[in-house]
C-alpha cells in the first residue's frame, strides 16, 4: 500500500506538468494543418475536435477558422504584437496594442465576445475558447456586413480592420492588409486540401 502511494504522487506531480509542457510551445510545421492536428491531439487538448466544433456552431469552415489563426498568432497562444520604444528608443515600453494570445483579439472585443456569448471563463490563450471567438466574429462579419461564411478574404479584412473599418473601405487605402488578406485566403485553401488529403 505505501509503495502504491509512492508511486501515484510522482504521476499526480508529473501528469499536469507533461500537460502544461505540451501546450507551452507553439507547433511546428504550422503550414501543415495535418501536421497541426496530430501534434495537438490529447484527450484534454485536441485541436481538431475544437474546430470541428467550432464549425458547426458558426458554420464557417474550419479551413478558414484555421488559417485565420495561422496568420493571427503562428499558433502561438501567448503571441503579443511588439513593445513601443522609449526613452529615445533605448528601452521597451508597452504594447502596441492590447491583442493577445492565438486569436490576437483586442481587450474590448474580447470583452465584447463574452458578454455576447456567455463565455465568462474564456481565455485567449486558450484554443478552444480562441477559435470560438474566431468562429463568432467572423459570423458576426456574415451578419453585419454580408460576407460569406466561405469568404476567407473579406472575412480576415473585417478581422483586421474592425466591421466598421471594413464597412468605411479602409483596406481599399491599405495594399499592404490586403495582401495580407490574399495571403489568409491562399492559406486557407492550403488547409482545406491539406485536410482533405488527411482524411481531417
Amino acid at each position: 500500500m505505501s509503495n502504491q502511494r509512492f508511486v501515484m504522487r510522482p504521476l499526480v506531480i508529473i501528469l499536469p506538468l507533461l500537460l502544461l509542457a505540451s501546450c507551452a510551445t507553439p507547433p511546428s510545421k504550422i503550414n501543415n494543418i495535418c501536421a497541426v492536428f496530430d501534434q495537438r491531439d490529447g484527450f484534454l487538448n485536441n485541436w481538431y475536435r475544437s474546430s470541428l466544433k467550432a464549425e458547426r456552431k458558426y458554420g464557417v469552415p474550419r479551413h478558414v477558422l484555421l488559417a485565420t489563426i495561422r496568420m493571427e498568432s503562428g499558433f502561438d497562444g501567448k503571441a503579443r504584437p511588439p513593445r513601443k520604444k522609449v526613452f529615445f528608443g533605448l528601452l521597451p515600453g508597452k504594447h502596441i496594442s492590447t491583442a493577445y494570445g492565438y486569436s490576437q483579439a483586442l481587450d474590448g472585443t474580447w470583452q465584447r465576445y463574452k458578454m455576447a456569448t456567455g463565455n465568462w471563463g474564456a481565455r485567449r490563450s486558450n484554443f478552444d475558447d480562441a477559435i470560438d471567438f474566431v468562429g463568432w466574429h467572423h459570423k458576426l462579419s456574415h451578419d453585419v456586413n454580408g460576407v460569406a461564411l466561405d469568404d476567407t478574404y473579406n472575412l480576415y479584412l473585417n478581422y483586421y480592420l474592425g466591421h466598421a473599418g471594413f464597412r468605411q473601405g479602409r483596406q481599399n487605402n491599405d495594399s499592404s492588409i490586403r495582401n495580407y488578406a490574399r495571403k489568409a485566403d491562399k492559406m486557407a485553401e492550403d488547409y482545406r486540401r491539406q485536410m482533405a488529403a488527411c482524411g481531417r
